[in-house]
């Protein structure tokens, strides 16, 4: 356009200022909406639930981008890999049967299903064609993976903390932030290698607070190995910690074995031992489904299984404690 093409449409719109005002305040008004509803796509989406390989297999899930996660994204091209491991297709006591192959076993959705809980943490979720849909999305693999059951499979994760003291057995703080180091005691998971807070599946009948104390000491003072009269000694000190919990962490965990019909969900408890003087002195040791159990600094540089770098994060922030990058 020429130099007097520009000027008469410079004068044309400032002849009507009111339009132009409209026009723009329209489109800037269209681009923020568009931005907040991709931003409500992508916001929350599970990461380790979209990773490749499949835990324990080769498997390599359907690509799933950000904004493709959400059910109520439509995509046709859509092609989830079917994938049930053979350790749940063995038929198991915990892992329920194929609901799209056995028509006549009948599963109660949403609900309490004999002994097994299969309500979610974040109330009603959907099913279609007979199975579960998980409620945070896609995942790229349909069926149950490695997980057991149809829908939510309940977990406890007991957070035990204590203040990481020195010889004289004074706090020890950080010398940037200047807030006091808290440790908790994290286990090396046998089936990944990964660091993990202490925990497990709730058994069907078993109320949270029963797992929670169950798996603490099975698989983080190795409890089913030491000899009985030290059992009942540390029993004894657990059941006295363990009678007063925070309450963390209740919901979804972004857990790699999810799959779109399978999901972990969770309940993390934080045990604190303020003076170091009950659990705080135990010898850990790596039992059950642990190789290895330490008392571990907790800050930002930590990299845990699944959710877990999230909890402890909560926890930090809960008990005033040191965490680390800005402090957030």
């Amino acid at each position: 356009m020429s130099l007097t093409g520009n000027s008469t449409l410079v004068i044309n719109l400032l002849r009507d200022i009111p339009k132009t005002k409209r026009f723009f305040s329209g489109l800037l008004l269209f681009s923020h909406i568009r931005l907040l509803s991709e931003m409500a796509t992508t916001k929350g989406v599970h990461v380790k639930a979209r990773s490749s390989p499949y835990p324990g297999s080769n498997i390599t899930r359907f690509p799933v981008p950000d904004n493709k996660v959400a059910w109520s994204v439509e995509w046709n091209d859509y092609d989830p890999v079917d994938y049930t491991a053979p350790s749940v297709k063995a038929g198991p006591v915990w892992a329920d049967p194929d609901v799209r192959e056995n028509k006549d076993h009948k599963i109660k959705w949403n609900a309490i299903d004999g002994k097994v809980n299969r309500k979610s943490h974040h109330g009603k979720y959907q099913t279609l064609d007979g199975a579960p849909r998980n409620p945070r999305g896609r995942t790229g693999i349909k069926n149950r993976g490695l997980l057991g059951k149809w829908g939510p499979n309940h977990a406890a994760d007991p957070i035990v903390t204590r203040w990481k003291r020195d010889s004289k057995g004074n706090q020890i703080t950080d010398p940037t932030s200047k807030k006091p180091i808290l440790q908790f005691v994290a286990i090396q998971r046998k089936d990944s290698g990964l660091w993990a807070i202490p925990g497990g599946m709730v058994d069907a009948g078993e109320t949270v607070s029963v797992t929670l104390k169950r798996e603490f000491g099975e698989e983080a003072l190795n409890s089913m190995g030491i000899p009985e009269k030290e059992r009942k000694s540390t029993e004894k000190e657990l059941s006295a910690l363990f009678k007063h919990g925070y309450e963390v962490y209740r919901g979804y965990v972004d857990d790699p074995r999810n799959t779109d019909n399978s999901w972990m969900e969770t309940i993390a408890v934080n045990f604190h031992d303020e003076k170091g003087k009950s659990v705080g002195k135990f010898n850990l040791e790596g039992g059950d489904d642990a190789t290895a159990a330490h008392w571990t600094d907790i800050s930002s540089n930590l990299s845990l299984f699944a959710s877990h770098e999230d909890f402890i994060h909560k926890t930090a922030l809960y008990r005033k404690a040191h965490w680390g990058a800005a402090e957030s």
